[in-house]
């Protein structure tokens, strides 16, 4: 089987390894039950670390997708900081078992919130004198992954530095890094996803798998909400129910082989953690209901 589908702690609203809103055995065991074959890290340290982690991934019958790792590309400084606890996120993901090595878990490299793009205002991007020493440490954080046999991919996404098409494509062009595509994140920042598989398929090692609505977004965003509240707004919505042309994204992946991980991002604090359970089984269904 070429694709294997993973879901993620992101959905419930989990994004510290401290006070999770489920503890890791309830995720992982419902998740399974869901029919899902495994799940992204969400914090590190949250499904535990080491033996404790496979041992809960074997227990529970789930893979490891990967995981995120944000680091400050954009300040040498910050970069340099940050390399450590890059370090500690491979480690746990190569102490990971792995059968089959396309289901190697996948370090997935990010940047940081970008405070003016967060927050919803009119923010530039990074200036272009910039972009050769970003994407310069975006290239050494890549090596660094594949330094411990884990071939890493760059997760776009809104609010930080690399959000638009023009910059995932800038960036591609001056790294050889891998490409983490989030279908919703491209969606709400102008994309188009199903274009987005035909130019950079070649690239794309692993797939966020989401639906989100501009609509929601817009409307959040005219009404002065920063992304917390577009997430809270529901922007990020159940498999088919937005507007993103999933069935053609599946389509255009004909070949592709590796984690499809689905998400839908939800809030850290007050989440409805039944109606989560359920939109996740749904999520399943649905992509059962178009072949995967």
């Amino acid at each position: 089987m070429a694709i294997k589908v993973a879901n993620a702690p992101v959905n419930f609203g989990i994004y510290r390894a401290d006070g999770a809103a489920l503890e890791p055995d309830a995720l992982l065991y419902a998740l399974a039950d869901a029919g899902y074959d495994g799940v992204d890290s969400g914090p590190i340290g949250y499904l535990g670390t080491g033996e404790r982690l496979a041992e809960r991934l074997a227990r529970t019958g789930m893979a490891l997708a990967g995981g995120w790792i944000d680091l400050r590309y954009d300040d040498a400084d910050g970069f340099a900081a940050g390399l450590g606890g890059l370090d500690t996120a491979l480690r746990v993901f190569a102490g990971v078992p792995v059968d089959d090595p396309r289901f190697t878990p996948r370090p997935t490299l990010a940047c940081p919130d970008h405070p003016a793009r967060f927050a919803g205002g009119v923010a530039p991007g990074l200036p272009g004198e910039e972009w050769a020493a970003f994407a310069g440490r975006v290239q050494q954080a890549a090596d660094r992954c594949r330094d411990h046999g884990l071939e890493p991919v760059f997760h776009h996404h809104l609010s930080t530095l690399v959000e638009t098409p023009e910059e995932i494509e800038r960036l591609l062009g001056l790294t050889d890094v891998s490409l983490c595509l989030d279908t919703g994140h491209l969606w709400l920042a102008g994309g188009d996803p199903v274009a987005a598989v035909r130019q950079w398929g070649d690239r794309i090692r692993q797939v966020h798998l989401k639906d989100a609505s501009r609509e929601i977004h817009d409307r959040v965003r005219g009404a002065g909400g920063d992304l917390g509240a577009v997430v809270e707004g529901g922007a990020f919505t159940p498999l088919g129910s937005g507007e993103v042309d999933l069935p053609a994204v599946l389509r255009e992946l004909d070949g592709y082989e590796g984690w499809l991980v689905v998400e839908q991002d939800a809030p850290a604090h007050g989440q409805d953690l039944e109606r989560i359970l359920d939109d996740q089984r749904a999520n399943r269904a649905w992509l059962r209901a178009h072949g995967i």
